[in-house]
């Protein structure tokens, strides 16, 4: 009995759609990646002051609700090339943040991902809300997954041609990838990284730990988190991803909490939000 390799096994099952979007999102960017250091003490008092009212806040919900404001400032960071042949930019009218989750499905570690519409309309706590309840749902019975166990089940070929299809019509595209990403391994111990996730505009964090740091000119110690802006060349130039990133570094250390009070719904409605594709990365 052959104890060699096995070229003939086809794709798992339950990460197919992670094929699909390599081969038809991912493949086709240009990315660059730049990078900077946040000084996340705002950050840490309001995320503190939250838990003695028993709240708490993820990082990564700071940082979407920080990019979704930033890229709706910068409208050539909120947009997508579609078409081959006739290449066009389509700009979108609202940002859709897609966060990358880790999650467990059918028994195997996966790659699944919560979108949040409208994101630079909403407050932290809807921002959070949407997190959480993407990361609470069964991706195995949840419709917030459906999408993903419905492409799966497809032989590849035609999931694959599914996929395809779906990344030529921007309204379709921007429901499936959002329009920016956010994606975090900070959970570890991993101080930058940069990744794509088939957006014009990727965030991706490490790890916030404490760090030597000058503060009006005195060296102090702060919690200090790396924040990896990886953009679409084909999309938008260094200036402006620069700019982008720029002022995501300004809301986080300047953050306040007045400024992430409620304030209009996320997408057209919490259920309009619930009957959105899921993101198929």
């Amino acid at each position: 009995m052959s104890s060699g390799p096995r070229p003939d096994i086809v794709p798992e099952r339950q990460r197919r759609h992670t094929l699909y979007f390599l081969e038809h999102a991912f493949a086709r960017q240009r990315t660059v990646s730049i990078d900077t250091e946040v000084d996340m003490t705002a950050v840490v008092a309001h995320r503190r002051a939250a838990r003695a009212k028993d709240r708490r806040y993820g990082l990564v919900s700071y940082v979407v609700w920080a990019g979704a404001r930033a890229v709706a400032a910068h409208p050539e960071a909120n947009s997508s090339l579609t078409g081959r042949l006739s290449p066009r930019l389509v700009r979108h009218p609202t940002a859709t943040a897609k966060v990358a989750l880790d999650r467990v499905y059918q028994g195997r570690r996966v790659v699944l991902s919560a979108l949040v519409p409208e994101a630079e309309r909403a407050s932290l706590d809807e921002v959070q809300g949407v997190i959480d309840r993407y990361r609470n749902a069964d991706p195995e019975h949840a419709p917030e997954f459906a999408g993903v166990r419905k492409i799966n089940q497809l032989p590849v070929p035609v999931g694959s041609l599914l996929f395809r299809r779906l990344m030529g019509r921007p309204a379709a595209r921007a429901a499936v990838l959002g329009t920016f990403s956010v994606s975090s391994l900070g959970h570890r111990p991993v101080d930058a990284f940069s990744g794509a996730g088939g957006t014009a505009v990727t965030l991706n964090v490490g790890q916030m730990r404490d760090r030597a740091w000058v503060r009006g000119g005195e060296v102090t110690v702060a919690p200090v988190m790396r924040v990896n802006l990886t953009f679409d060349h084909r999309v938008i130039d260094g200036a402006s991803a620069a700019d982008v990133l720029g002022d995501i570094k300004t809301a986080l250390e300047g953050f306040h909490a007045d400024e992430s009070a409620p304030g209009a719904p996320v997408g057209p409605s919490r259920a309009g939000a619930d009957r959105l594709p899921q993101v198929l990365e």
